[in-house]
């Protein structure tokens, strides 16, 4: 799964992304930039209000798991999953039900 590693690359889809927003999840799609191709790519953010960095961690775990249960890179798309309070707790089906949800939501999915 291709991840986009660079600040300056997560900061140019936060400008330029429609957002959606769960309970469980917050997605940012942005198509991806035409110099690059059409290879889509994906990063997980997991800010310190929700704790320590076990917590951070094991929040980007549950989303990269659901990202590649629900068919993770997604052509043409840059992508964005912030995680929330509940992201790390939730149980499988229900993450993965809103990631498709949002990335439907959004456009990136049928």
């Amino acid at each position: 799964m291709g991840t986009i590693k660079s600040s300056r690359e997560i900061d140019s889809v936060f400008r330029e992304a429609k957002r959606s927003a769960h309970p469980l999840i917050i997605v940012l799609a942005a198509q991806t930039p035409e110099g690059r191709g059409r290879t889509g790519r994906v990063a997980f953010i997991a800010g310190k209000k929700l704790g320590n960095a076990v917590v951070r961690n094991r929040s980007k775990r549950v989303l990269r798991e659901s990202a590649r249960r629900c068919g993770g890179t997604w052509e043409g798309y840059d992508i964005l999953l912030i995680a929330r309070p509940a992201t790390r707790e939730a149980p499988e089906v229900a993450l993965d039900s809103a990631l498709q949800k949002q990335l439907a939501k959004l456009g990136v999915t049928q």
